[in-house]
């Protein structure tokens, strides 16, 4: 049996090429997996559980439809989809986990997170996360007009890219001290993230004892998946051209 971990989608009406990818990835490669864990930013922006369209009914029934299987579907918040709640996941029937857990795969033990919490030398984003993150805030936000609140998430998309085109990409990347005191703290040698769009294995060492940290990639280009099983894993992409077989 296989496990599957993807993230960083960046779901949205405006790449229906992405959709597509994602639609049959869902319904040609999820039969028969242990699970599926989606790993944040499934989303390019998700401004509450009460938004409705064609395009996020279609995303939502193709994950019913997994779980309806009987299939676990495992759900990290992103850095643009973590006010996904719990409206979300009884629709999908997705499981949502906190932000950093720890999962036994086939016998080890895996640290897996969204990974925007490495990134500790971008202060200006922590800052930021910490702000979004506080509940009182959150509880204020969900009670905006929803047609208000889609502007704000149009606003912080163009925002968000304007900044990052003017920070150093050393900076928007992990800080390996903060990965090996994260993976210290929860016992681990092996961590499986994304949010860096830098999809690689990384091979380092904790307390001398051989660790490993695997990044997810996005979906801009192509789709990408990493496959686990007990024989091992890999990063593999998926072609957005590549025909359904239905």
């Amino acid at each position: 049996m296989t496990t599957l971990f993807i993230a960083d989608l960046h779901l949205s009406a405006e790449r229906p090429d992405i959709t597509a990818c994602f639609l049959r990835f869902m319904a040609q490669e999820t039969h028969h997996i242990d699970a599926l864990y989606v790993l944040g930013d499934l989303f390019e922006m998700w401004i509450g559980d009460d938004e409705d369209s064609p395009f996020l009914r279609q995303v939502k029934q193709a994950f019913k439809t997994l779980t309806d299987t009987g299939t676990p579907c495992y759900f990290i918040h992103g850095n643009r989809d973590f006010l996904i709640g719990k409206r979300f996941s009884r629709e999908t029937g997705i499981t949502l986990l906190p932000e950093h857990t720890v999962v036994d795969l086939y016998g080890t033990p895996t640290l897996i997170l969204h990974g925007d919490t490495l990134c500790i030398e971008d202060q200006a984003y922590q800052r930021y996360r910490k702000k979004v993150h506080n509940p009182v805030i959150q509880w204020l936000f969900a009670r905006l007009p929803l047609s208000y609140r889609i502007k704000v998430g149009d606003k912080f998309r163009q925002n968000s890219g304007k900044n990052n085109q003017m920070k150093s990409q050393s900076i928007m990347d992990v800080t390996q001290t903060e990965v090996i005191r994260i993976m210290r703290d929860a016992k681990v040698t092996q961590m499986i993230h994304g949010h860096t769009h830098r999809p690689k294995i990384h091979n380092f060492e904790i307390d001398g004892i051989p660790a490993q940290r695997i990044v997810l990639g996005d979906w801009y280009d192509h789709g990408s998946v990493l496959v686990y099983n007990a024989d091992g894993y890999q990063l593999e992409t998926r072609n957005f051209n590549t025909p359904s077989s239905d």
